[in-house]
């Protein structure tokens, strides 16, 4: 295996990783944004009120996104599987 080969199987999988959770916490970044308005206006500060509704959003992110989710990790592990013949030295 070259040392180019490891760099850019590296790579690939650190984009894989971020592709794939790039929905999930902007899900999360978005409703603890508008929880956290939410609170600055209404002088709330229960702290119960932020963690509840980022753990549904994330959720339900991850319930709508999982297909695509999987499709991309299956494709990314056969690709690495396709490349196995070629690192023969």
């Amino acid at each position: 295996m070259s040392p180019e080969f490891a760099i850019s199987l590296g790579r690939q999988a650190i984009e894989t990783v971020l592709m794939l959770s790039a929905p999930l916490l902007l899900a999360g970044m978005l409703v603890g944004l508008l929880v956290s308005v939410f609170q600055a206006a209404t002088q709330i500060n229960e702290q119960t009120m932020t963690f509840i509704p980022k753990i549904v959003a994330v959720f339900v992110t991850l319930l709508i996104c999982s297909p695509w989710m999987i499709r991309v990790l299956v494709s990314f592990t056969r690709d690495i599987f396709n490349q196995i013949p070629t690192l023969g030295g």
